[in-house]
Formats: C-alpha cells, structure tokens, sequence
C-alpha cells in the first residue's frame, strides 16, 4: 500500500505538534531554532491550505485528516 504524501511540510508538522503540545509561539521558535515570525508564517500557511479560521480549527482538521494524531 502506498504512502499518502501529506498535506504538511515537515516543519509545518513539527510546528503543529508543538501546538498540541501547548507550546506557545516563543517555545515553538526556541525548540526548532526559528524566529517567532517564521513560526506564524508556518501556522498561517497551514490555516490558508486548510481553509479554516485559526490554529484551533486547523488542529481539529489535522487530527480528522490524520495528518496529526493525539
């Protein structure tokens, strides 16, 4: 069977992750060595892709595309 390419970069996922971690943006940039800026930019884009309206909404769509599991 053949692996489902994923919607997300891996930096998108590892940014996302650290949201379900309850990471807040500043911890998110110190752990993976980026600015804050980088850091909403990823989670911005992820948003857009999504078509959702905020981080909440694009984890839930996440968990549901199993892109992101609990």
């Amino acid at each position: 069977m053949a692996r489902r390419t994923s919607i997300l970069t891996k930096r998108e996922k590892e940014v996302f992750t650290l949201l379900l971690e309850d990471k807040i943006t500043k911890e998110i940039a110190s752990e993976l060595f980026i600015s804050e800026k980088t850091v909403r930019n990823h989670i911005s884009n992820v948003i857009q892709k999504l078509g959702v309206k905020g981080r909440s909404q694009a984890i839930v769509e996440l968990l549901r595309l199993e892109e992101l599991s609990l």
